[in-house]
């Protein structure tokens, strides 16, 4: 079965819930896009019963801290499990330049001389540009810039048990970009709040966008199947129903706004 779960659904600045993340199953690997930003996607991994070595492939979209830390910890952990003999295999790391040169940085001035040497060992980097096209294990990725004005940041097209996702990072679609994902099964797609509620969370002053943008944006593109990520806090406990109310408002597909660990079938 073909799926997507979902690490973390929450923003930057989160703390009921964990930084959005999540994992695709093709049936066959696991790719891990974005990893939160702490050593909280170790628990998450653990709560949803994947094992840190199930991992072979991670793809990061850009280097804010809420996206790019947790691949530390993933790193630290798979480079300590290959000295203790306890995993065999290699782990990638997929970004593009700026991403890869901080996550080396860190990962030298924060591990062992003896851990450390294990980048390139055990642990490659490959970098990315936009319009590349890269296998991660078995997915392939079609990868473009979002074009955003904040931070370079590249989302990507897959397509898994023959439909078509397109993962639009953490930031509206330019409308440059609209034709490219206009055909998509699935659209995950940040929200970082009800258009209601645009007056208290100022989303667009963030380069963000609400519930209300992003169903309408589905809509206008035809696309089937919305996922809802990437949103404020401090309404969890009604998310769920409040995020589906607004988007079923202006927009005719299915609507998904998953809880951390959540799986979606695709």
């Amino acid at each position: 079965m073909a799926k997507i779960t979902m690490m973390g659904t929450g923003n930057a600045l989160a703390t009921k819930c964990y930084n959005t993340c999540f994992v695709m199953d093709n049936g066959k690997d696991k790719l891990l896009v974005d990893a939160g930003g702490g050593n909280g996607i170790l628990t998450r991994l653990e709560q949803a019963h994947i094992s840190a070595g199930d991992i072979h492939d991670i793809y990061i979209t850009h280097a804010h801290t809420d996206h790019l830390l947790g691949a530390i910890w993933m790193v630290r952990v798979f480079i300590q499990r290959h000295l203790n003999a306890t995993y065999q295999g290699h782990l990638n790391v997929w970004s593009h330049e700026k991403v890869l040169r901080i996550l080396d940085f860190n990962l030298r001035n924060m591990l062992t001389a003896r851990q450390y040497k294990e980048i390139g060992n055990c642990v490659f980097f490959h970098e990315v540009k936009a319009g590349d096209e890269i296998d991660c294990a078995s997915f392939h990725l079609q990868v473009f810039d979002i074009l955003s004005t904040k931070e370079r940041q590249f989302g990507f097209i897959t397509v898994v048990d023959g439909k078509r996702i397109a993962c639009l990072g953490d930031e509206p679609v330019h409308p440059d970009n609209e034709a490219l994902v206009s055909n998509a099964d699935y659209l995950m797609c940040e929200a970082f709040c009800l258009y209601a509620d645009r007056d208290r969370f100022h989303p667009y002053e963030k380069r963000h966008s609400t519930v209300q943008d992003a169903a309408r944006l589905a809509e206008r593109l035809g696309v089937p199947n919305l996922i809802l990520y990437h949103t404020e806090d401090k309404t969890l406990p009604v998310r769920k129903q409040t995020y589906t109310a607004e988007a079923v408002a202006n927009y005719h597909g299915r609507v998904f706004v998953p809880d951390d660990l959540e799986e979606i079938e695709i």
